[in-house]
């Protein structure tokens, strides 16, 4: 008797869950077998009493029998496309409704449904089919998003009077300053976070809400930023402006002036031709690629002194561009990226603490004695794609580099090494030059090189001298593809672990090719001029390491055998 009465309460609704019927690490209770202590909506799981979660269950009518305990509702990623009014306004307790991706229209979604939601604090109608926004949201709003819709216009109490409100998302919808009222954000003095990107917008709003730290307004049509739009925004740290259609008149000196917390700004893709005015000394990400700019001036940077980063690429900076000494007063700057201009030579009398010069793509043909003395701390340098040929890179040019530990050349003119190579490099990228030969004495004292490009210039065995590699005693990887070598170099390096010795004219792999490379791992041969039996079958003996070996390619598939004891089968390609 005992026993059926304790039965009986445990399968009373309400009652106690036996021990272990609960678990808080499992996160379906809804789908479990065992009944739950409250109500859940069919095809839905109910982890807590107050969350109800029917996330991508293809619902296209909104679920009835949701309890008004509910306070987490998730809807998402569903087919609904109308909320109904008598469903939605009975969930008084509801703090987060999450409607994201489905096909709400904004006839679907009733205004007065929300005059009940008096404790909802999180909104979630991205990705739906709105064209305009809810005329009133609930004034304990706290973020709102209605991103990625088809909304042309806000209303004054879509989100102002919402004292608690901090995030509000509208990208990606069609939205122009006539659907922006003056009043949008009254009352709403707590927002530090607008997005307004990939909208319709010609200026920039007015009345923006003076707590705001991050305001994204890229892709949009602004031409202007009037008088006084920024003047209130004393907390805004990051402003993104990219991708619209910004020129120098449609901005003054007074336009960033008042923002005084101001770190990151990014005016890249407008139609700029000079650097603004008036930049706040906070700012330390200037993003300004992509504009029409042909020379720095020195006043307008000499505001902005806590620069760390200037972002100059694919402008019009020609032999001017850059005067010397003007970025000189950026005593903080770490990163300058020039790259994409007309510049002809290096720019002189940089900062001295700067830490990286990016400078591909330009005109430079002189690399002189002191160009680079002015910059004793520099750790990357790229001069790729320039017109630097040997003769006018002087012996001495990277001497004062002793910080370097990245120098890329790639893409100039160069048919030697460059002398004087700083002896803390880690990379260095020669490729697509026209080097006929390597010598010692270039790469004598680079014990600490790891990494190696020569590929693609016309170098042969036989023009390779002999200890070439002596001294490379950290090189891992060695790319010497699309060359012109007929067998594999002798005496490579014996740390090297990755060899690209692929689009040569190798025809035979010899038996004691790889003796002085013992921990390799991935060997490249594909389109040289291999055939079947070219590998030597004692090649790889040693190799216990190897994993990688690429043969596609050429004229014949190649066998590749390695010893049984190597941990892994290469990969062994044929045509």
């Amino acid at each position: 008797m005992q026993l059926s009465l304790l039965l009986l309460l445990l399968l009373l609704p309400g009652s106690p869950a036996a021990p272990g019927m609960e678990d808080a690490a499992f996160p379906h209770l809804g789908e479990s077998s065992q009944p739950l202590p409250w109500a859940c909506p069919p095809r839905c799981s109910c982890p807590r009493a107050d969350m109800v979660d029917c996330d991508g269950r293809d619902l296209r009518v909104f679920p009835n029998n949701i309890t008004r305990a509910a306070q987490h509702l998730s809807l998402q990623n569903n087919q609904l496309q109308e909320l109904p009014y008598n469903e939605l306004s009975r969930l008084s307790d509801l703090r987060t409704l999450n409607l994201h991706n489905n096909l709400i229209s904004s006839e679907g979604l009733p205004d007065e449904a929300f005059e009940s939601l008096t404790q909802l604090q999180h909104i979630y109608v991205a990705h739906n089919k709105l064209s305009v926004a809810p005329q009133f949201l609930p004034r304990s709003l706290r973020v709102a998003d209605l991103a990625a819709n088809q909304v042309t216009e806000i209303f004054p109490l879509t989100f102002g009077e919402k004292p608690a409100l901090r995030s509000v998302y509208l990208h990606n919808n069609q939205l122009s300053n006539a659907g922006l009222p003056a009043d949008a954000f009254h009352g709403s003095e707590a927002v530090t976070t607008l997005s307004l990107s990939n909208n319709q917008l010609s200026y920039l709003p007015p009345s923006l809400p003076p707590s705001l730290e991050r305001l994204h307004l890229q892709n949009n049509l602004i031409a202007k930023v009037p008088r006084g739009a920024l003047s209130r925004q004393t907390h805004l740290r990051e402003l993104y402006l990219q991708h619209n259609q910004l020129t120098d008149s449609g901005l003054d000196a007074t336009t960033f002036s008042k923002l005084h917390r101001l770190e990151y700004l990014d005016l890249s893709h407008n139609q700029l031709a000079a650097v603004p005015a008036g930049l706040p000394r906070t700012l330390a990400v200037l993003h300004l690629g992509r504009n029409r700019i042909r020379q720095v001036e020195a006043d307008r940077l000499r505001g902005a002194r806590g620069l760390r980063y200037l972002l100059l690429q694919h402008n019009s900076l020609g032999a001017a561009g850059l005067p010397a000494g003007v970025l000189r007063p950026l005593r903080g700057l770490h990163t300058l990226h020039v790259y994409g201009n007309g510049l002809e030579r290096v720019p002189l009398a940089l900062p001295r603490r700067l830490r990286s010069l990016v400078l591909p793509h330009n005109r430079v043909a002189v690399l002189g004695a002191r160009d680079l003395t002015s910059t004793p701390g520099l750790a990357e340098l790229n001069l790729a794609y320039n017109r630097l040929a040997s003769a006018r890179v002087h012996r001495r040019a990277f001497r004062a580099l002793r910080a370097l530990r990245s120098l890329d050349l790639t893409g100039n003119q160069l048919t030697r090494l460059p002398s004087g190579l700083p002896i803390g490099l880690h990379t260095l990228r020669l490729q697509r030059n026209q080097l006929r030969a390597l010598e010692p004495e270039p790469l004598a004292g680079l014990d600490q090189l790891r990494e190696l490009s020569l590929a693609h210039n016309r170098l042969r065995v036989g023009d390779i001298g002999p200890g070439t590699w002596h001294e490379l005693q950290a090189l891992q990887v060695l790319d010497l593809s699309h060359n012109e070598l007929s067998f594999v170099p002798p005496d490579l390096p014996a740390a090297l672990e990755e060899l690209h010795l692929q689009s040569n004219r190798i025809s035979h792999v010899g038996p004691e090719a790889f003796l002085s490379t013992p921990g390799l791992r991935a060997l490249f041969l594909r389109a040289n001029r291999l055939h079947m039996t070219s590998i030597a079958p004692e090649a790889f003996l040693g190799l216990l390491h190897l994993h990688v070996v690429d043969t596609t390619g050429n004229p014949e598939q190649v066998l590749v055998q390695l010893p049984p004891t190597a941990p892994r089968r290469p990969r062994a390609w044929g045509p």
